[in-house]
């Protein structure tokens, strides 16, 4: 039995095409896996901890390999319980759609309580820098108002992909299996369009996930 991880971005709920996308994609996978597990994050319902004060300072104890504080303890454990929970899994899904060129704040929060020196990657002068997320397959489904595709004259816009890809890949993902639906702004008819065909292909991909 292997535990999937869904990883939900965007507020919009039902309104949301990287959501709709991701949900049937989730839906046609537990039909083909039914004794799967299937734990479901929803960034903007969820509490993350803030990444000051005792946390922050507990971050640098450990790099410096410090002692913690009880304080800088306790907050410390937050940020292990979550990444404990996200390398827990055998799979991965994520759905985010994009703002301001690049990925919504809840999920740049929740990256950066995952990414720790010692927890998810590591650093050597000889190796550099080493993932610790490894032999794990991730799907993305993005959405995004705007066309970005390479080539045109947008293409260097597009931070969400970008940014997405080279912090998996930092932590060790190599099977990234990225799909998209635009533009949803720009021209909601075809974003639809994209949206119900990519739809239409789920069971294919939940099938080889």
């Amino acid at each position: 039995m292997s535990k999937v991880l869904y990883i939900k971005v965007s507020p919009r709920g039902k309104r949301s095409y990287s959501n709709a996308v991701a949900d049937a994609f989730i839906g046609a996978y537990k039909k083909q896996h039914p004794d799967d597990e299937v734990v479901t994050l929803d960034l903007f319902n969820m509490e993350l901890p803030a990444f000051d004060g005792d946390t922050i300072d507990a971050k640098y104890a450990v790099m410096h390999s410090e002692k913690q504080t009880p304080e800088q303890r306790e907050a410390w454990r937050t940020v292990e319980d979550f990444i404990e929970e996200f390398k827990s899994a055998d799979k991965y899904v994520l759905s985010t759609p994009m703002w301001n060129f690049g990925i919504p704040y809840r999920l740049k929060h929740y990256l950066d309580i995952l990414i720790q020196p010692g927890y998810t990657f590591t650093f050597s002068p000889e190796e550099g820098y080493k993932g610790l997320v490894t032999g794990k397959p991730i799907a993305v489904f993005y959405a995004r108002g705007g066309e970005y595709s390479p080539g045109t004259n947008y293409q260097a816009y597009d931070l969400q992909t970008k940014y997405v890809d080279l912090i998996l890949r930092f932590i060790g993902f190599t099977d990234i299996r990225p799909s998209i639906v635009d533009p949803t702004l720009m021209n909601p008819s075809l974003a639809g369009q994209r949206r119900d065909e990519l739809i239409g292909r789920v069971p294919e991909l939940a099938a080889a996930f």
